[in-house]
């Protein structure tokens, strides 16, 4: 069930990197999918993927390129991600060969408490509310950026940040999708003089083709460059942040964010969240992300059944209502792991997973799914028993992920965000970038796992996700597009699989997203289609809301040592994909 503050399913937006080298930008041809040795790079943004190429070139690797894609990301696709928000990265290191994640999760301010969405017992209004400064958890990006590098790159900040400082400072053109994101939010982003500035004229979107140029966040970039992290949480940045969150001006809700909630910040490095799926092992991103464990239990439950043996329609009404279940657990049992003793070992567990399938009509589609029970699985009697009361939130669909390798075999998966478009809206003066409305990813009212709490990270759906067989890297899958992330990455593993697709066809294939709704989300056309029509007699609903769902990308390791990397073949104006030497 929705949550009556959110909204439907909206547009999703991808930019998905996967990191190169190359010779000059004028060779760069857009193809969502190249083959080759060496690094790869597949993006929807061109000067993203010549940031990452140029850092490759002089010598960086992996995660290097990574945090220099995604900084001119926060240039080029400033409503999905940027420094104002947060995520996860997943990276695996080939001389050790060990996966390890960095949660960089938003944070809420200290002030917050299970009610602060609450007025008079009822919740606030969810529009208004995300475009306020209560809306803006603690930023963790630059945190995330700093130990990733710190711990794993072979560059400092200040080199990596060179290529986006470039991109702020000249300008890029402003596509028709950029054009049409801010068009669809200029009543959000009139709120907010700074924001209106930078992305408006004469109160309207900037039209398709105009030059934009960001030298705030150029001299934002610039800042960190000179001076490190504690620039961001400590020093004048981090005042701006403080002074704009807790006076956002005009009559929006005012945050009350404090220089101790930004200098408190830290990142976590979690271990992944290890499964196995016909004779692969599927690497996840642990709590407070919900998509590994999600996952993991619908693949447990997928792989009772024989797929290979079955038509498509069969098997992706199995899918379907494995989806379906996994939704119904994810959605009563997990939260920020800090907060909360989730009972994951048993929804991982594969004889939980056979429980859960004996629920599975397999000819006939189910209305709904209540939660389960996994603690009996569980085998561990510190975690409390017993679930909340089920609730799917329609997260903020717009997210940005990128998946980077290395010529060293270095490879990194990377989902991070702002969360809705243009995250709340509001631009820290003097600086560029837009503040996220992260906090919106809580539930509004409980009890629930997922209520507001100080310190606590609201519960995530980015995916993030490594692949290996027989010990080596298999592929690399993620996704943008809020709860339909967990779909997207699942839907591709199963067409990838189980359906024999190559990693190309699995991405471009239609996408259905079961999140134990009472109908299926699918994306424009799909309704008339024989595929549609055929699961249509188990049973399965269409809702009527249509949109494009996610925009994935991978890298696919083949067995004769090259790369695949894979972007949207359609969807977003279809994505440009790249390798450091290409196959014969």
């Amino acid at each position: 069930m929705t949550s009556p503050h959110r909204r439907a399913l909206p547009s999703l937006l991808v930019s998905s990197i996967i990191i190169t080298f190359s010779a000059a930008p004028a060779a760069w041809a857009k193809s969502p999918v190249a083959t080759g040795t060496g690094g790869a790079a597949a993006t929807i943004s061109v000067q993203a993927t010549q940031s990452a190429m140029t850092i490759l070139n002089q010598g960086g690797n992996a995660v290097d390129a990574a945090v220099a894609a995604a900084a001119t990301l926060g240039v080029t696709d400033p409503f999905s991600c940027g420094i104002g928000g947060g995520g996860f990265m997943m990276i695996y290191l080939a001389k050790d060969k060990r996966v390890i994640t960095i949660d960089h999760r938003e944070m809420a301010p200290a002030n917050f408490k299970p009610t602060i969405f609450q007025q008079d017992g009822k919740e606030l209004d969810f529009e208004q509310t995300v475009a306020s400064g209560m809306s803006v958890g603690v930023p963790g990006t630059v945190r995330g950026w700093h130990e990733a590098l710190e711990r794993y790159g072979s560059m400092p900040l200040k080199k990596v940040l060179q290529p986006a400082i470039k991109v702020a400072a000249d300008g890029f053109k402003v596509n028709a999708n950029f054009s049409r994101l801010v068009a669809s939010n200029e009543a959000k982003f009139q709120l907010f003089p700074a924001t209106a500035k930078l992305y408006l004229k004469d109160g309207k979107a900037l039209p398709e083709g105009s030059l934009l140029r960001n030298p705030d966040l150029a001299k934002a970039y610039r800042e960190l460059a000179a001076g490190g992290i504690k620039v961001f949480y400590e020093g004048k940045m981090a005042r701006a942040i403080v002074d704009t969150v807790n006076n956002p001006g005009g009559k929006v809700r005012a945050g009350a964010m404090t220089m101790a909630d930004l200098a408190n910040y830290e990142a976590r490095i979690r271990q992944p969240l290890r499964s196995t799926y016909r004779g692969y092992d599927i690497y996840g991103m642990p709590l407070p992300s919900s998509g590994g464990v999600a996952v993991a239990e619908a693949l447990n439950i997928l792989e009772g059944y024989d797929l290979k043996s079955m038509p498509r329609d069969k098997v992706e009404h199995l899918y379907l209502e494995a989806s379906r279940l996994a939704f119904a657990d994810r959605n009563a049992y997990l939260a920020d792991p800090e907060y909360l003793e989730a009972p994951v070992q048993g929804l991982m567990s594969k004889d939980y997973a056979a429980r859960r399938r004996e629920l599975i009509n397999p000819m006939r589609a189910a209305a709904h799914a209540d939660a389960g029970d996994p603690y009996p699985f569980q085998n561990d009697q510190s975690v409390p028993l017993r679930p909340a009361q089920s609730k799917l939130l329609a997260e903020g669909a717009h997210t940005t992920h990128l998946t980077v390798s290395d010529k060293d075999g270095n490879i990194v998966s990377y989902t991070f965000t702002i969360e809705s478009w243009g995250g709340s809206g509001i631009t820290v003066p003097g600086y560029g970038f837009l503040l996220n409305n992260e906090m919106t990813d809580f539930d509004f009212s409980g009890p629930h796992p997922n209520v507001p709490e100080a310190g606590k990270r609201p519960r995530s759906s980015m995916s993030p996700t490594l692949a290996f067989k027989n010990g080596k890297p298999a592929f690399s899958v993620g996704s943008p597009g809020g709860s339909t992330i967990i779909t997207t990455v699942l839907q591709t593993i199963v067409n990838h699989i189980d359906l024999g697709m190559s990693m190309s066809q699995a991405v471009d294939a239609p996408r259905l997203s079961e999140r134990n709704n009472t109908a299926t989300n699918i994306e424009p056309g799909y309704a008339a289609s024989d595929a549609a029509k055929a699961l249509e007699k188990y049973g399965q609903r269409w809702s009527p809301a249509q949109e494009e769902i996610g925009a994935a990308n991978a890298l696919l390791f083949n067995a004769d040592g090259t790369v695949t990397a894979v972007s949207e073949g359609w969807r977003h104006g279809v994505g440009s994909a790249q390798v450091q030497k290409l196959g014969h």
